[in-house]
């Protein structure tokens, strides 16, 4: 018998319409009565934890954190695989953090709903029961985090939402879905490299999101240089990984004061990488050091960072693993 924890964090999956169209959390989460609606395999036993009631954006780094030790306590109670639901609006990152810090543990499924309960065509149920039947196959095992919706098995590494309101709005640029969701089968069709992860046991650190544009000033980067606090930043560059030139004084700044500077493309699909030499461009900023982060959006990029300045690591590891 293989027992699967399901840890319901709140978010549309379990959000009521009323009849005026506003969609809001239901006092008692629907999805606690949903076991016995659903067609689960014969050989699961499912415990279930009301963990919070969160529409997404209230989700913090605090409550990932909680997440993640619930889960490595789980593993001591016997528990072989985890099922989270969770608002999609920040969903990916959650799924990101708890891949980077405990994505081997076991197999961890993180699932959603873009349509309400109570709503016609509602995915909810059906998502939800997808992530059980994913998370139960034995091929899920050394797979890290996953997310599943709309018959789609997503890395956690690279999926992102792309649709305000659409069903399939979850994708992954450029590599597409790991695997698939059929009627009799969980298919698996890509296999990912090996990663880096660090159990962090603290999360301390204040790193923002700056999101370049043309004729960009470094005023940014100035009031950054004078905040309390600011421990590092994640810049969403253009193109491979390109600034104005403007920026760079500002930017040469806050390098000079070892300030962990990371760049990611504010490109939908493809990676960052420096391949430009002019004034700007991604070879001049990475002999300033700036550090390229490949093939992950800048929200995880800052989860990344945050993660890695809460694990101990020495500036040329810290690079290393941003890199990787």
């Amino acid at each position: 018998m293989k027992r699967i924890l399901i840890l319901h964090t709140g978010g549309t999956i379990s959000m009521s319409e009323d009849e005026h169209g506003a969609v809001r959390p239901d006092e008692k989460n629907p999805l606690l009565a949903a076991g016995q609606k659903l067609d689960v395999p014969k050989d699961v036993e499912l415990v279930v934890e009301d963990f919070s009631n969160l529409p997404s954006p209230h989700i913090t780094v605090e409550v990932m954190f909680d997440l993640k030790e619930r889960i490595k306590k789980a593993k001591t109670e016997g528990i072989d695989c985890v099922v989270i639901t969770h608002g999609t609006d920040t969903l990916e990152e959650t799924a990101y953090f708890l891949d980077v810090t405990i994505g081997n543990l076991m197999p961890i499924v993180l699932t959603g709903a873009m349509r309400s309960i109570n709503e016609l065509g509602s995915d909810g149920l059906y998502n939800f029961q997808s992530a059980i039947r994913v998370a139960a196959c034995k091929d899920a095992i050394g797979q890290g985090v996953l997310v599943v919706m709309n018959d789609e098995i997503h890395s956690a590494r690279y999926v992102t939402k792309t649709h305000t309101t659409n069903v399939a709005t979850f994708r992954t640029p450029t590599l597409g879905p790991v695997g698939l969701v059929t009627k009799s089968k969980i298919l698996f069709m890509q296999e990912l490299p090996a990663a880096t992860r660090y159990d962090i046991a603290s999360i301390d650190a204040m790193i923002p999101i700056i999101k370049a544009f043309a004729g960009m000033q470094g005023t940014f980067f100035e009031l950054l240089d004078h905040a309390m606090g600011v421990d590092g930043i994640v810049i969403e560059a253009l193109g491979a990984g390109n600034l104005p030139p403007a920026t760079l004084p500002s930017l040469q700044n806050l390098l000079d004061k070892s300030m962990p500077i990371v760049l990611v493309s504010r490109c939908f699909n493809g990676i960052a990488e420096p391949v430009y030499d002019y004034h700007g461009g991604g070879i001049e900023l990475a002999e300033k050091g700036v550090i390229f982060c490949r093939g992950i959006n800048s929200q995880k990029a800052r989860i990344k960072l945050l993660i890695a300045m809460n694990a101990d690591l020495s500036k040329e590891q810290l690079k290393h693993f941003m890199e990787e």
